[in-house]
């Protein structure tokens, strides 16, 4: 069995057997906040060992980075860059889960020097599969897809401005308005991805840029055909010094708005604020 296969066979798994059985079926002493406005389970923490474990055994010599154990030890982001790395989400959008409502997923990356070779982002609810590998496309259960901007009249946008200060979110929003139809963030990059292979969004805006979050989706918009980037405009890579994710479903979209939003996410917008 191929490596994408046996990784999708091991995520599917741990979905069966540690993730749905504990949908809407917590207890509140298995839901605690590991930082502020941040919320891990249990069954975060169980399908990360055992997704681990796993991945360990299919590539012993790879370090497995997770972001429950990163949280417990941020050293191990230490030279996340360098050399064969494993990175586990093991539950994308752990506050919905937590709350009993989708979507929520289970992602998993393999990274050779920063760069993201293959990427997989599962949504345990309904089975959806998203894979990619490094200039072999981009799958959604099986099929090949190519990202497109939808046919709406004003392309949509998802802008993940939670983490931002209230004037700096005020002031993306408000440059966006005229060119965008601002639409929800679903809380889950497991989910926040397939949307613009689905078009159903069209620009998606982070200002966080946590490897396990987002190096499988960025490899998936790539091979698609759309186009992701850091807030610099460098392309995206794990453990360097760029932060911020900017995507959208094909190079014209993300051009108009890196022109549009970018500004005021960064840049000037900052001094105006330190000014304020």
């Amino acid at each position: 069995m191929a490596l994408r296969e046996q990784v999708g066979a091991l995520m599917r798994k741990v979905a069966a057997e540690v993730v749905m059985p504990r949908f809407c079926d917590l207890r509140a002493g298995e839901i605690a906040e590991k930082s502020p406005g941040e919320v891990v389970t249990c069954v975060d923490l169980a399908a990360e060992r055992q997704l681990a474990d796993g991945l360990t055994a299919l590539m012993p010599a790879a370090r497995v980075i997770g972001e429950e154990a990163a949280a417990a030890d941020p050293a191990l982001l230490d030279n996340a860059g360098d050399g064969v790395v494993w990175l586990i989400d093991p539950l994308d959008g752990t506050r919905n889960f937590a709350e009993g409502r989708a979507p929520f997923g289970v992602m998993v990356a393999l990274v050779v020097d920063g760069v993201p070779q293959m990427g997989w982002m599962l949504d345990p609810v309904n089975g959806r599969m998203c894979f990619a590998e490094r200039g072999q496309g981009a799958f959604l259960n099986d099929e090949r897809v190519t990202m497109q901007r939808s046919k709406r009249n004003r392309p949509t946008a998802a802008l993940g401005t939670h983490f931002l200060s209230p004037m700096r979110r005020e002031r993306v929003h408000a440059a966006a308005a005229p060119h965008f139809e601002r639409v929800p963030v679903p809380m889950c990059a497991a989910e926040s991805y397939p949307r613009l292979a689905l078009r159903r969004d069209d620009v998606m805006l982070f200002q966080r840029s946590l490897p396990w979050d987002h190096a499988a989706g960025a490899l998936f918009v790539n091979e698609a055909g759309g186009r992701i980037s850091h807030w610099d405009l460098s392309d995206y890579r794990v453990g360097g010094t760029s932060g911020g994710i900017l995507a959208a479903a094909d190079a014209g979209l993300w051009e108009q708005a890196a022109q549009v939003l970018l500004p005021y996410a960064i840049g000037f917008a900052a001094s105006v604020e330190r000014a304020a």
